[in-house]
């Protein structure tokens, strides 16, 4: 739970961010966008290496 915790308190610092600076609706989509796109990289490389067992 650790790491999912730290997520979502990430997702909470990016909706702050995106608040803070008025970001606006495009704004705040590519926000979420960009930064959250880390996070399911990181999400997809471990299921990979799961399945390739690694």
């Amino acid at each position: 739970w650790g790491v999912a915790g730290f997520m979502l308190f990430m997702l909470f610092i990016i909706g702050e961010l995106a608040y803070k600076s008025k970001a606006g609706k495009r704004g705040t989509f590519v926000l979420f966008f960009v930064l959250a796109f880390g996070m399911v990289g990181f999400i997809v490389k471990t299921i990979i290496q799961k399945f390739w067992g690694q």
